[in-house]
């Protein structure tokens, strides 16, 4: 019996500890957002937080994240009914087309936003390197991060934390 803290809940499942997290956040909590695409973590459908960090969680065994905080698509948002930022620019952009890797590029985006408030093109390119996308539609992807990055900015000096 193992206990993971995914999206600020206690979840205690009766897993092998080597189960990959993405099978135990999906079978066992419940929370379907995140995508299994290929298992071998290459394609980047998978990401999810560990302690702000994205990871592919195909391939993350349960165990590693013990007493670790798990944060999936569904508990990105900040809880008050609002979209996250990404989600947010993501639907204004229009970027999903299938949408299959929405919920990792999302994750990925969020985490650069969180330690980069104001990437570049560059900066872009190397923390979405490996979220594959099989319709294309990085352009977009591209246009809602740097959306995504003037919302979390006009909040910031909004709130006065500028």
């Amino acid at each position: 019996m193992i206990t993971l803290k995914i999206n600020g809940q206690d979840f205690s499942v009766d897993v092998d500890p080597a189960t990959p997290l993405l099978w135990v956040i999906r079978d066992y909590a419940g929370l379907t957002g995140t995508k299994f695409g290929c298992g071998i973590a290459q394609c980047g459908a998978c990401t999810v937080h560990l302690n702000g960090n994205p990871i592919r969680s195909c391939i993350t065994p349960a165990q590693l994240a013990v007493g670790q905080e798990i944060t999936t698509i569904e508990g990105i948002a900040p809880g008050d009914g609002a979209l996250h930022p990404v989600q947010q620019a993501w639907i204004d952009e229009q970027v999903p087309q299938c949408g299959y890797c929405q919920s990792g590029q999302i994750m990925a985006a969020a985490a650069l936003l969180e330690g980069n408030p104001a990437p570049s093109d560059a900066d872009i390119d190397t923390a979405m390197a490996g979220i594959i996308c099989r319709c294309g539609t990085y352009p977009r992807i591209r246009k809602g991060i740097k959306r995504a990055a003037l919302a979390i900015s006009a909040s910031r000096e909004e709130a006065g934390n500028g």
